[in-house]
């Protein structure tokens, strides 16, 4: 076993994650009006499955020993020198959203193929087990709750439910799905054995850290979500000839949830935010009042007791715009997840250890939903941050420097390192 002073100078090869992280985002490649190079790979389709085959071959290539759970979550270990001691796990996902990037997600999955065959290169033996896992549909773009690889793996959500989810786009069966594209493992779910701990490396998808010029963030928790579907019913018409104060005009209710919503996110401040991203309308005609809208709206805040408090004042807006407009509003929870902290040891590794690698931190949440806040139910975790260039993900121009990324995936390799050698003699 090498002394500490050499394992604190151990680095990843950046050229080769960069490599990797650039293969798999040719696995459903889309193209920008720029020239701009994203991702469409949502869970379970034919891309998803490419993806992951291409990943297990990597995994495969660096002899770790390989589980895929009954919905589809896949882990790899690499050995620790001690066979009864829990793994350290790493990990996030690669299933993206319809318009994505190449780096949500993938970066901790790869980061942590990297930090596996770095230390294989370097014939270092750890005390603890280390696993790198990519979880099924963390995204939540076809089948929701989002995170639900991760929820179903700590136990906060039943395999049959996960099971007979159906996709928001063409009411597939998630377990369906599952077999189709060959995933559906034989591993029990949820996980018999909690890691000793849990580190995901991912970009911001924020602008926090490049507009401050740091380097690495060392993320406090993250926030909660709200995610609700309403499918508002008015009554079908002419547009010519309804007068307006006789009108049940379904697209004027979305309309004025839409404007509603973000209102009150201005008005309660702080890191309350509110987002409709999704509206259809029927009949969806140029001249007809419409008769139906279904949208999403998707709160969030790091204070549980405030967003109950915008989910409140949400739920009261749409109960007055229904009895003033004639209409009815459904109202159907698609997730919900309570804001999470992390934990503060694990919190203090990240920043020291980028500190000590020279890097500028910041402790800061998360504003978008993770794996790492379901495992944190299990075991110690934390996250690591990189900047996302002007700020931008889940859109085609992700992007994050390799710099950057090298950065982030050498602090995995330090954090990953001090925990896999705790006990060690």
């Amino acid at each position: 076993m090498r002394n500490a002073e050499s394992l604190y100078d151990l680095r990843v090869d950046g050229d080769r994650l960069w490599r990797r992280l650039e293969a798999l985002g040719e696995v459903g490649a889309i193209l920008g009006p720029n020239g701009e190079r994203g991702c469409a790979r949502l869970a379970l389709t034919d891309a998803d499955r490419e993806g992951r085959d291409l990943v297990v071959g990597w995994m495969r290539d660096l002899g770790l020993a390989i589980t895929i759970d009954a919905v589809g979550n896949v882990v790899a270990t690499r050995a620790g020198t001690d066979a009864t001691a829990a793994p350290v796990m790493v990990g996030s996902h690669i299933d993206t959203v319809r318009t994505g990037g190449r780096f949500d997600g993938n970066l901790g999955v790869l980061g942590g193929l990297e930090v596996m065959e770095t230390l294989e290169q370097h014939g270092i033996s750890t005390r603890h087990p280390i696993s790198v896992a990519f979880f099924t549909d963390e995204e939540g773009a076809r089948f929701q709750p989002d995170m639900l690889g991760s929820l179903v793996y700590v136990g906060g959500m039943a395999l049959e439910d996960a099971l007979d989810v159906r996709a928001a786009d063409d009411n597939a069966r998630l377990g369906d799905e599952l077999a189709r594209i060959g995933y559906a493992g034989p591993t029990p779910c949820p996980t018999a054995t909690a890691p000793h701990a849990y580190v995901e490396l991912h970009i911001e998808q924020g602008p926090v850290l490049e507009d401050e010029d740091i380097t690495i963030g060392a993320v406090t928790g993250v926030q909660g979500i709200s995610w609700t579907e309403l499918t508002i019913v008015g009554q079908s018409a002419h547009a010519g000839t309804t007068p307006m104060r006789l009108r049940h005009d379904a697209g004027y209710v979305a309309a004025a949830i839409t404007a509603g919503v973000r209102a009150i996110a201005r008005e309660m401040g702080g890191t309350q935010v509110a987002t409709v991203g999704r509206c259809e309308l029927l009949p969806n005609l140029v001249n007809v009042i419409a008769a139906k809208a279904t949208m999403t709206v998707d709160l969030r805040n790091t204070d549980e007791a405030r967003l109950e408090k915008a989910e409140a004042s949400f739920h009261a807006l749409c109960d007055q715009l229904a009895k003033d407009e004639g209409v009815t509003i459904e109202r159907r929870s698609l997730a919900r997840f309570e804001p999470v902290e992390f934990d503060e040891g694990m919190i203090k590794l990240v920043q020291r250890t980028a500190q000590r690698l020279g890097h500028s931190t910041k402790m800061m949440p998360s504003g978008a939903g993770h794996d790492a806040q379901m495992l944190a139910r299990v075991c110690p975790t934390s996250m690591i941050f990189v900047p996302s260039v002007n700020g931008l993900s889940h859109n085609i121009a992700e992007f994050t420097k390799p710099a950057d990324i090298s950065a982030g995936a050498n602090v995995l390799l330090q954090v990953v390192l001090a925990k896999a050698m705790e006990g060690a003699v």
